[in-house]
């Protein structure tokens, strides 16, 4: 299979064209128009005129032909194409509109972070930047997923853990929908930064190899999942499950802090198990 890297221009094309045809003309208040429609969803030049640009203009966007929209007419496709808040922020994103930091991603983690995922203990809890790569872990969080210390330092990285490491992936009871959300976060993680070459080289990995994947991949779903929980199949301590929320430090906005706790008094049980508490 030919491994190819995602580009911004056809990634915000497609993006643009998929959610065009997941329309139903029906809930919308548009003129009616002869002849049927040979395409689902909305036509182009329903969405222009839902949004206020020119026909030509969504026609160049759809065929990914170097267009840079304006932030206000972003808002009105948006708006037009009835995109929720994940969805709102991936166009953004892909259209170059949302503000970046001019530095790269953190590499190593803040001390002031660092200490705080040590002091969450008993919690497991560990710090990552916008790559997901692992900044820092406490002992909790290793013993819930993995000793990130026997990686190398390049596969430290959550969602590379989460979509293709086979020891990691497996411990997740409802795999399918781990997976699927994965993927759509990879997405809009990858669209916020795509001049970015690790997410796309990780990317461009995982749709090689595998099928599951590259098919995810191909709906074009996107999520930011900032809370949620997650069921694990603990090789030493059985089933169990978490909470999850992952917060983002205002004074280093690239590093993200994941913190997870005990669904239930079994998981606490379990994890207390796993730690020697």
């Amino acid at each position: 299979m030919t491994t190819r890297t995602p580009d911004a221009d056809q990634e915000l094309a497609a993006f643009l064209r998929t959610r065009r045809e997941r329309l139903d003309p029906r809930d919308f208040a548009l003129p009616p128009r002869r002849g049927a429609r040979r395409t689902p969803g909305l036509r182009r030049e329903e969405v222009a005129e839902l949004a206020g640009v020119s026909v030509d203009y969504v026609v160049r966007l759809e065929q990914a032909r170097g267009l840079r929209p304006s932030a206000d007419v972003v808002e009105a496709l948006a708006r037009a194409l009835r995109l929720g808040p994940d969805e709102r922020a991936c166009l953004f994103d892909l259209t170059r509109q949302r503000r970046r930091d001019a530095e790269g991603p953190a590499t190593t983690a803040a001390p002031q972070l660092a200490r705080l995922v040590a002091d969450l203990s008993p919690l497991p809890a560990m710090l990552m930047n916008h790559r997901y790569d692992i900044l820092a872990w406490n002992p909790e969080m290793a013993a819930l997923l993995l000793d990130f210390g026997t990686l190398p330092a390049a596969r430290r990285n959550a969602m590379w853990l989460c979509l293709a490491h086979p020891e990691t992936r497996e411990r997740y009871a409802d795999r399918e929908r781990v997976l699927r959300e994965g993927v759509a976060h990879l997405r809009s993680a990858w669209a916020a930064h795509p001049e970015d070459r690790v997410p796309a080289g990780l990317i461009a990995e995982c749709a090689a190899h595998d099928e599951e994947f590259a098919r995810l991949w191909t709906e074009r779903d996107v999520r930011v999942n900032g809370r949620g929980s997650k069921a694990v199949r603990h090789p030493d301590a059985g089933a169990l499950a978490v909470h999850f929320e992952v917060l983002t430090p205002l004074q280093d906005t690239d590093q993200r802090l994941m913190i997870c706790r005990p669904a239930d008094g079994a998981s606490r049980a379990a994890l207390d198990g796993l730690t020697g508490r």
